[in-house]
């Protein structure tokens, strides 16, 4: 461990397992079970808890809480899981909770910010270059598809979903599923137009734009019920990656798509 700086008021112990090149600021607690990648850094007062595996150059920033105990009072105290992946950054007081069985896992994808405050409950899966303002709360088990972001102090139903490259507002309340490519707002939130900013920002092609603007009006600005608008879209827009990916999540939902 000579290539690894840990503070003298830190407590590490000796049933973890520390990445070669990793800071560990003070007052910083990690518990047996913490398996850590290499080059991370813990600012200080960081408490990290087992089972947790964690990959490298993540940043975990003061008073962040990371791998305790579900909340969910089925909790029988059995081992149960978290896993995150490589360059997030987590910043103050943020939390995050190990599964609630031992036979699941909460996850965490790849080069998320994740902001003050903000939560991922028990058995919630999120991917990869997430970003959830302060304040942004999950529920357990909800999904997080890629490049979503959750606004300040949004706050997510357990069991829902949010679709890759989606947005929802500040203060939302998030009770239904909410597909890729839109932007939810409001309490409760509604769909409110497609994220034409992140779309632009993240490179999308502007015929592929024009695609997602027409599957937006079919489901939310024509007259049809959810199951016509998604025959609708299928019949009448072309199959490109963005509509299959629009179809394929309206039509694996179980609690029904934000309107």
């Amino acid at each position: 461990m000579s290539d690894i700086e840990i503070h003298p008021t830190a407590i590490v112990d000796a049933g973890s397992e520390i990445g070669a090149g990793t800071v560990i600021g003070p007052y910083c607690i990690i518990e047996a079970g913490v398996v850590l990648g290499r080059d991370s850094w813990l600012q200080h007062h960081v408490t990290l808890c087992g089972p947790t595996r964690a990959g490298a150059r993540n940043k975990f920033y003061a008073y962040c809480s990371i791998g305790q105990q579900t909340q969910d009072l089925k909790y029988a105290a059995e081992p149960t899981y978290l896993e995150i992946g490589a360059e997030n950054t987590f910043r103050e007081f943020v939390t995050v909770n190990r599964s609630t069985s031992s036979d699941g896992k909460t996850r965490i994808g790849h080069c998320g910010n994740f902001l003050a405050y903000s939560h991922v409950g028990h058995d919630c899966v999120v991917g990869d270059a997430v970003v959830f303002s302060n304040n942004g709360t999950l529920a357990g088990h909800v999904q997080v598809e890629d490049h979503a972001i959750i606004g300040g102090l949004t706050a997510v139903h357990q069991f829902c979903r949010i679709g890759r490259f989606a947005i929802t507002g500040g203060c939302s309340k998030i009770v239904q599923d909410v597909p890729p490519f839109m932007i939810a707002d409001g309490n409760p939130a509604e769909i409110r137009g497609v994220n034409l900013v992140g779309l632009e920002r993240n490179g999308f092609a502007p015929e592929s734009v024009k695609w997602i603007k027409e599957a937006f009006r079919l489901i939310y600005r024509s007259k049809l019920n959810t199951r016509q608008a998604v025959e609708a879209v299928r019949q009448e827009l072309p199959a490109n990656e963005e509509i299959i990916q629009i179809l394929a999540f309206i039509e694996k939902s179980e609690r029904g798509i934000i309107r």
